[in-house]
């Protein structure tokens, strides 16, 4: 799938609805670690992920735009720093300028009112006024990899992020998992809608039968079971 593709599925979804996906397609889900959050609430962003190791220069972050395709999320490994603001408003800029969709840091930012102003997509884990005063040696991967918590991000890579936080998924299953989503996506729909017209979720997903059946089954989840009946709700 091309960024394009990418984007217009992921507009009607959300990183719950696809990380559920991911769990239904027996994959292990890549999510950013707790407290990233968007710059400005609302923020929906997917595509390739376009890595790159922040080592205490910007110019790093220009060497990675100019091999971006369009639609790209930069992906900015910052090791989690809570010291420096390694984006701001002049790099969000630049990053539209070269028709990326987002940034995605492992770290902060500054210049939080010009990059509410500005609008583009950024999501950091937090604000702080101070640029790096710092210039480490650069990694010779420094292009191909981006650490964010516990794992690596590759180019290879798709990147989901909205105000739930931030989805990292194998670029090779990217169609199947958006249209599994889609499918739970229009499940939850219909569940809620019932709900609304007085049919309760209880009723709905057969609880009565899941607890007889658990009853004389103790390993019977409850997750065997909607996928029994199909219905959706924890995946």
């Amino acid at each position: 799938m091309n960024n394009q593709k990418i984007a217009e599925a992921f507009s009607r979804l959300s990183t719950p609805l696809v990380f559920d996906a991911c769990l239904r397609l027996g994959l292990s889900p890549r999510v950013a670690p707790l407290g990233i959050r968007p710059i400005s609430v609302g923020a929906h962003v997917a595509g390739w992920a376009l890595p790159v190791q922040h080592y205490g220069s910007v110019d790093i972050f220009l060497e990675a735009m100019r091999i971006a395709k369009r639609g790209d999320v930069l992906v900015i490994d910052n090791g989690q720093r809570r010291d420096e603001g390694c984006v701001g408003d002049l790099t969000a800029l630049e990053a539209r300028a070269w028709g990326l969709a987002g940034i995605v840091v492992w770290g902060c930012h500054r210049d939080t009112a010009e990059l509410v102003r500005i609008g583009f997509p950024v999501f950091s884990y937090g604000a702080y006024p101070s640029g790096p005063q710092r210039l480490d040696p650069r990694d010779p991967e420094a292009l191909e990899s981006a650490r964010f918590g516990a794992f690596r991000v590759q180019c290879q890579d798709v990147v989901l992020a909205d105000d739930d936080g931030v989805l990292f998924i194998p670029g090779e299953s990217a169609g199947e998992l958006l249209t599994i989503a889609q499918t739970i996506q229009e499940t939850e729909r219909r569940q809620a809608n019932q709900i609304q017209a007085g049919r309760t979720l209880c009723e709905q997903l057969r609880l009565a039968e899941y607890l007889a059946k658990r009853s004389a089954d103790p390993n019977y989840s409850f997750r065997k079971h909607l996928r029994s009946i199909g219905g959706a709700i924890e995946e």
